[in-house]
């Protein structure tokens, strides 16, 4: 057996457009797939990695739990780590030069790591993890040959009815289980409604700055996307109007707008309303954090003012629960709901049952509604001390924009500082952020970065990590 060493691979590369621990993880199945290591090989503990590469240990933790993912290496304890024995000879994967990688925010919208700040993430210490194995125990010790079989295409029935009840008491949503379509997730439920309501060629208005994914499916499925200017109460309607009158439909995320955090003023979702009932088009409500407003009571969601059902709202459970569920659902208008299920029947394959029945337990024995009590209280708490780490640390350099509520924090750069480049260089340091001016269509966007505070424990934490970014500036 024979041990890997750090300096047997190629340096890492720090103006690369992919984080230090995707290159790190590139060089380790490279070498495996290469014979450079064999199975059984033993690689350098993450401590020793660290020490080497002078890197955070999250980093190295991160790229080796990729590794371990995917089957390429497993932990022996205090044996080390080495290549999986009995690994069958890998075709060598073409792994691409670094340096083609122009844009580092083309993957960075769902990475599979765990960094300081990342996007998208909900307190994963804080999952009632205990409770989650109880119920997935009895889920398991439950289950019948009939429930092997293909899952329903539409959503467990028992889910669907547990978020249809569940939407009626805190969103203000009437609605029936039937209205209700479980898909594995936003870009599926986005899918979901242009295969079925949009064709090549039709236009849809888009917010501006807005979720960089919402445009790149558009386009993949040759829709065309409008960006409409946001400004403090929300989208601009009369600039939707001016820009494109007869689009087919819109994107909007009213509670919070993603991702500036502004809430839409009545007035306008009263105008979108109107202008949909009359042009005969389409509303897509995105509500993908509508449960966490910390200044006020959650507002109701877009879809309660409905009354020409022209609204299509969707929730997700990965921003609530955890994104490694791959659950999110769909409401729809009860005239559409055979359509839906036409299209469903056609393309869709319908998302594991038994997370489909997981999930319905912890709704109907209140865990949910708990937890979400919960999280609103911590994300509280853990926003407020989270900012005054950055801006004691920060403050010379940057300002954080005043959001009613939301994940994220907006952190509007100073002194001319690049967005694109200070986001770049913290996801190759093991910290990340994303750049506003990647979220940006219609002009140059101030320069800004979006960083997650729910998985930012403490002041003291928030203050350590800011000094990182600081020497990084």
């Amino acid at each position: 057996m024979t041990v890997a060493k750090s300096n047997d691979f190629p340096p890492l590369d720090p103006n690369a457009g992919v984080p230090f621990y995707r290159q790190i993880y590139d060089r380790f199945r490279a070498a495996i797939a290469s014979g450079l290591l064999k199975p059984g090989d033993r690689i350098p503990s993450a401590r020793a990695l660290t020490k080497e590469l002078g890197l955070a240990r999250g980093t190295i933790e991160s790229a080796y739990s990729l590794l371990a993912a995917e089957g390429y290496i497993e932990s022996h304890g205090q044996a080390g780590t080495v290549v999986t024995p009995g690994l069958s000879t890998l075709t060598p994967v073409p792994v691409p030069a670094l340096q083609q990688i122009s844009n580092a925010a083309e993957v960075s919208f769902r990475p599979d790591s765990i960094l300081p700040f990342q996007m998208g993430l909900p307190a994963l210490d804080a999952f009632p993890r205990k409770i989650w194995a109880r119920l997935g125990a009895g889920c398991v010790r439950a289950m019948q040959p009939s429930d092997m079989v293909h899952p329903p295409i539409y959503g467990l029935p028992a889910l669907r009815t547990e978020i249809a009840t569940y939407l009626q008491v805190s969103r203000g949503i009437g609605c029936s289980p039937s209205q209700v379509f479980i898909t594995s997730g936003y870009r599926h439920t986005i899918e979901l409604i242009a295969d079925t309501l949009l064709k090549a060629g039709d236009h849809v208005w888009l917010e501006d700055p807005g979720y960089p994914p919402t445009r790149e499916i558009f386009r993949h499925m040759q829709i065309t996307t409008v960006p409409v200017r946001v400004d403090q109460d929300g989208m601009v309607i009369s600039d939707g109007l001016k820009a494109a009158h007869g689009a087919v439909a819109a994107v909007v995320t009213p509670a919070h707008q993603s991702p500036l955090g502004m809430s839409l003023i009545l007035p306008r979702r009263l105008a979108l309303l109107d202008w949909a009932a009359k042009s005969k088009s389409w509303i897509i409500e995105d509500d993908y954090d509508g449960e966490y407003r910390y200044v006020s009571r959650p507002l109701p969601a877009l879809k309660s003012l409905d009354r020409n059902g022209r609204v299509l709202y969707s929730g997700t459970f990965s921003k609530v629960l955890f994104p490694g569920l791959r659950l999110a659902y769909l409401v729809v208008p009860e005239d559409l709901v055979e359509r839906f299920e036409h299209i469903s029947q056609t393309l869709a394959g319908g998302s594991p049952e038994l997370t489909q029945a997981i999930v319905t337990a912890f709704i109907k024995e209140g865990h949910f509604a708990r937890h979400i009590q919960r999280m609103r209280k911590l994300y509280a708490q853990r926003r407020k001390a989270t900012a005054i780490g950055l801006e004691t640390v920060l403050g010379k350099h940057m300002s954080i924009a005043s959001q009613p509520g939301g994940m994220h924090l907006i952190l509007q750069l100073k002194n001319q500082h690049s967005d694109r480049l200070l986001s770049a260089r913290m996801r190759e340091s093991g910290l990340y952020a994303e750049a506003l001016a990647d979220w940006t269509m219609l002009s140059e966007a101030p320069a800004a970065l979006l960083v997650n505070f729910t998985n930012i424990g403490s002041q003291s934490v928030a203050e350590h990590l800011a000094k990182r970014i600081l020497q990084l500036i």
